[in-house]
């Protein structure tokens, strides 16, 4: 047995303990408190430390986060869900949002410039995008345009703005209703960071922070192929870097490492008053011998990380980046590691579907994610900034990615939009033509900067921008904007549970979304051509109430089910024609 990896999870309750220590001491005015050494001078216990760490009289020790507005107009969550599934999620890459000083680089003061787009706190009105969170993309100081090579931890990067352009954000955005997380990039560091610096130096503090051998260069490769993750620190040295020579791995064999991520978990939580963390390659924090990926290691890591948020901010959510299957990614969710992991089957399938015109692919990963998935806790996505655009892949058909946006809004999960999806951005890769300005209007400037950006827009940006696409009426920004407005207004949307209906034309992806006070029936028809001759059936289980059919979206006019003894319903032809790249949403209990 590995006692390191019998012990690792202690680093967290030692931190959780300085949490409660310190708070229980100011309350009573004794500042002597300090918890005590564990047996063998180790700061780590069990994983049964961290089941309920809030009871009790630390649950009354919780700070309030210092200097930033709390939010507003967010319940707790619906029907006793947590909030996340009552939020729509959109991830901005700072850097092409929108550059408010005229550098060509997108900055801080730039999306508080326009954070109205995205909801304008009014939901009466119809002209925002309605979103109600922002994962932020890496915004710490680095030598890289994209940030997933940090430098420092405690900053802003000088290109975005300050700690004080953050706080101001957070205020605004809580004032409108949004939760803001940051990209969490704590599986490596950039090899420009003091402390790599220092271990390549050979500074005993730190030279075991990273992992290096001395000898014979390992091989071995990342599990998605591409070169030996052992690289060149010198003669006869070498250190570990899964993503690349630059990113050089943590060491959380450790326990000072992960001490002081918590000292940073701490710092933007309570200083900075994030909502939470998006942790990028949450799959590889923890390697054990030649596995790097997805170890019970590293499932009890986060887990305790999980943890010692939690005894900050109870509030707070831990969104993880693991990609691989869907069977591979619910041990996180299933073992408390995370609250929320991307769906990148349901995102495979999804783009299939809409490309192909077919709803095979999402009958197999909505089924998949419904049977391993505790109920909607997952995040479903179309792309990222990893992944060429849908606009792109789709052969530039606006209905498709019409198609595409309303089965991820209509569906179950925590969803993520990535920015641009709304106004059919285009881009394949390299990543940097993934990553693009936004374009505001059709000008030359694209109305991102005053200045030269840096990077230019899509080529077909005059006809796909924000100002363009707001005048007609179903364009693709006004269909994602009636679809957000529909779901942030019923409830089966945001928290109800999926159940298949079966159907016997294959364009037809059916199903049912079922919460405490409403049933609505989902239609969308993947394919170009309309769809006349079929037919619908539920095999029952549920509450359907009396079927009084009332079609929310368009307000189409549609007939009701004739619902048997057993809540199914058979046979069932709600429309006369299912229009081509149309989607609908059927109430059948209010």
């Amino acid at each position: 047995m590995n006692l390191t990896h019998a012990f690792r999870p202690l680093a967290w309750t030692m931190l959780l303990l300085l949490l409660v220590a310190c708070s229980l001491g100011q309350q009573s005015g004794d500042d002597s408190t300090e918890p005590q050494p564990t047996a063998g001078g180790t700061p780590f216990a069990t994983a049964e430390a961290w089941e309920n760490p809030l009871e009790g009289e630390a649950s009354t020790t919780v700070a309030p986060r210092a200097g930033v507005s709390p939010i507003t107009q967010m319940p707790s969550g619906t029907n006793g869900y947590p909030w996340w599934n009552d939020t729509v999620w959109y991830e901005v890459f700072v850097r092409s949002f929108y550059d408010s000083n005229g550098d060509g680089i997108g900055d801080l003061p730039g999306l508080i410039e326009k954070l109205d787009y995205l909801n304008d706190g009014d939901p009466t009105t119809t002209n925002d995008l309605g979103i109600t969170g922002i994962w932020l993309m890496p915004i710490f100081p680095s030598p890289s345009y994209h940030g997933y090579d940090v430098t420092d931890y405690y900053d802003i990067n000088p290109e975005y703005g300050t700690k004080e352009d953050f706080k101001r954000l957070m205020d605004e955005a809580h004032k409108r209703g949004i939760r803001v997380i940051i990209d969490y990039v704590i599986n490596h560091t950039s090899s420009q960071h003091p402390w790599f610096q220092a271990a390549l130096a050979g500074d005993p503090q730190y030279v075991d922070w990273y992992r290096f051998v001395e000898g014979e260069q390992p091989t071995q490769f990342a599990p998605w192929g591409g070169g030996n993750v052992w690289h060149p620190a010198g003669d006869d040295r070498y250190y570990y870097g899964l993503y690349w020579s630059e990113m050089p791995d943590l060491n959380y064999e450790n326990t000072a490492v992960t001490e002081e991520i918590g000292n940073i978990t701490r710092f933007w939580l309570e200083e900075m008053g994030v909502d939470g963390f998006r942790v990028d390659g949450a799959a590889h924090i923890v390697e054990e011998g030649r596995a790097v990926k997805n170890t019970p290691q590293t499932i009890e890591w986060l887990k305790g990380l999980r943890a010692f948020m939690k005894s900050i901010n109870p509030e707070s959510v831990l969104v993880g980046e693991v990609w691989y299957g869907t069977d591979e990614v619910a041990p996180y969710i299933e073992g408390e590691a995370l609250d929320l992991a991307f769906e990148f089957t349901m995102a495979n399938n999804l783009v299939e579907a809409a490309k192909n015109g077919t709803a095979g692919p999402l009958q197999v990963a909505y089924g998949l994610a419904a049977h391993y998935y505790p109920s909607l806790q997952y995040a479903p996505f179309i792309t990222n900034h990893d992944i060429d655009r849908l606009f792109s892949t789709v052969g530039r058909s606006e209905e498709k990615a019409k198609m595409a946006g309303s089965v991820l809004l209509t569906g179950p999960g925590s969803p993520f939009l990535y920015y641009g999806e709304e106004i059919a951005m285009s881009g394949s890769k390299p990543d940097e033509d993934i990553r693009l300005p936004f374009p505001w209007t059709g000008e030359p400037n694209g109305g991102f900067t005053t200045g030269t950006p840096w990077r230019g827009f899509p080529a077909d940006y005059e006809q796909y921008n924000v100002a363009t696409l707001s005048v007609p009426p179903d364009s693709i920004l006004n269909r994602y904007r009636a679809l957000i407005q529909l779901r942030n207004q019923n409830e089966a949307l945001r928290v109800g549970e999926y159940a298949k209906v079966e159907s016997d034309v294959q364009p037809l992806f059916a199903f049912l979304r079922y919460s405490k006070n409403q049933t609505v029936l989902v239609l969308h028809n993947m394919g170009a051509e309309p769809i006349t001759d079929y037919a619908l059936y539920f095999d029952g289980g549920i509450d359907l109430g009396n079927a009084q059919a009332v079609e929310l979206l368009w307000g189409a006019e549609v007939s009701a089910p004739q619902i048997d003894a057993d809540h199914a319903f058979n046979a069932y032809r709600p429309l006369d024609v299912i229009e081509p790249y149309r989607s609908y949403v059927i109430q059948l209990r209010p």
